[in-house]
């Protein structure tokens, strides 16, 4: 399964992307199937870093998914 670390933009002051495990950096963007794909992996169990490279707990990612679209 791969992981993810999110990605802070500091101009627009907030996480713009999820970078998956083999490099591929994901826009968070409703329309684009791997950003689908990171969703469900999340909600399967993958493990995610915040931006700063701490792992999240279960509670953690499940807020966070709550605050985007």
């Amino acid at each position: 399964m791969n992981t993810y670390k999110l990605g802070f933009d500091p101009l627009a002051n907030r996480v713009t992307t999820a970078n998956r495990s083999d490099g591929w950096s994901i826009p968070l963007n409703t329309e684009n199937s791997d950003y689908q794909q990171f969703k469900k992996d999340l909600a399967d169990g993958a493990s995610l870093k915040d931006a700063e490279g701490n792992d999240m707990t279960a509670e953690q990612i499940t807020t966070f998914l709550e605050t985007i679209p």
